[in-house]
């Protein structure tokens, strides 16, 4: 394998673009990698989530981008799979956050467009950046098993599910917005209108304050987070995975976090056998 045991040769990649400028940075580099390598195939997946006035903008930078560089793409939506939109779920009274929904349905999204592409590998845009305020976010909600980055090898061994990579996780925010803008690419720059309250726009302000004054951390925070994986990893694949008794899904229980959720917004969940 090459790129720290990212990629091989002959790796169909389906790269999960959402018209931001990681995603649409991330899709220009690999289009130039992929190039190199003949038996190698990309191609885009994007998950319409359903929010007004914001989605729409994004697929359509998104469809723009894949024409402009000859990738298949693929549109599917959480109306579609799941019989909801994050619209509806933002106006329930619920207990959670939108985001808190929104990140659990759209994983289960990208895998299951992943999958329908073909694709041996998924990639992600999440950035430095992006990987340091979720390392954050995890500890305060007391989730230290989602910290864990499980490596590739021990994804592949997951029947139904697609390996998710992420070759931007050591690449600072400002060098992926610095890249679309050097190639003149066309970006969605407006924030979901469902995340403004959300944790991690307190901790992205937070950290970047603290970068400010301490350059490096960032970097730091990652790097422990890589250094606990190791055993905690271990610990969570020794836990028995067994298939989500209402959709097929891999899960350490029963019914899986999306159709629990999905549940609880007495949404029925769909058989799709991710």
């Amino acid at each position: 394998m090459t790129g720290q045991s990212m990629l091989e040769p002959n790796d169909v990649v389906g790269v999960a673009l959402s018209g931001g400028k990681d995603s649409v940075t991330l899709l220009r580099i690999l289009c130039k990698i992929e190039k190199r390598y003949p038996h190698a195939k990309l191609a885009a997946v994007t998950i319409d989530e359903g929010i007004s006035g914001y989605r729409d903008e994004a697929i359509s930078i998104s469809a723009e981008l894949c024409r402009d560089l000859g990738v298949e793409h693929y549109v599917t939506s959480f109306a579609e799979l799941f019989g909801v939109t994050m619209d509806r779920i933002a106006n329930e009274r619920t207990e959670l956050r939108p985001c808190s929904y929104c990140g659990v349905l759209r994983r289960k999204a990208l895998n299951e467009a992943a999958r329908h592409v073909g694709a041996t590998k998924l990639a992600t845009g999440h950035n430095l950046d992006d990987e340091a305020q979720t390392a954050l976010l995890n500890v305060m909600h007391g989730d230290v098993e989602r910290m864990v980055r499980v490596p590739v090898s021990s994804q592949m061994t997951l029947t139904g599910f697609v390996p998710r990579i992420k070759p931007l996780s050591s690449v600072p925010e400002r060098e992926t917005m610095l890249y679309a803008y050097t190639t003149g690419s066309r970006f969605q720059s407006a924030a979901c209108p469902h995340g403004n309250d959300a944790l991690r726009g307190d901790i992205r302000s937070m950290l970047n304050r603290l970068e400010f004054k301490h350059p490096g951390l960032k970097y730091t925070i990652c790097s422990s987070v890589d250094k606990l994986s190791g055993p905690i990893a271990a610990t969570k694949l020794r836990r028995r995975i067994r298939s989500c008794i209402l959709c097929g899904s891999l899960t350490p229980n029963d019914v899986c976090e999306p159709c629990t959720m999905l549940k609880s917004l007495n949404v029925y969940p769909l058989a799709t056998g991710a």
